[in-house]
């Protein structure tokens, strides 16, 4: 399994990068992380789906604290501090980011263009 050897956060960009033992490394952006956290608010309680997170673009994140050495908890500046990013989840957000972003996208798509039609109700 690999490991995370160092992360690097950027403040201005609000990108994270992850560096792993393979030497690889990825770039995540806080929203890709904050509308992907491990968390059960956001992937379902039990059998429950994904939950869609909206409106994250401008989020960033406040701290970033190491739990043991299989994990971090990251604290986003809109209050979400739930949910564990470990190594393992960390390799597999890097091996289907785009993928994960593709199909984000489209649910994000997917919901504006049900909020656009409301349907008309007719009073005779």
């Amino acid at each position: 399994m690999k490991q995370v050897t160092k992360v690097h956060y950027h403040s201005v960009s609000k990108n994270l990068d992850v560096y792993f033992d393979d030497n690889s490394e990825v770039i995540f952006s806080a929203e890709f992380l904050r509308v992907h956290s491990p968390s059960a608010e956001v992937q379902g309680h039990g059998s429950e789906p994904m939950k869609l997170v909206l409106n994250k673009q401008a989020v960033g994140i406040k701290t970033i604290t190491p739990v043991g050495h299989y994990a971090l908890r990251l604290e986003f500046d809109d209050g979400h501090n739930s949910g564990l990013f470990s190594w393992q989840y960390f390799a597999k957000l890097q091996a289907e980011q785009t993928s994960l972003w593709d199909t984000y996208l489209e649910r994000v798509k997917q919901h504006e263009n049900n909020k656009d039609s409301v349907p008309i109700k007719f009073v005779p």
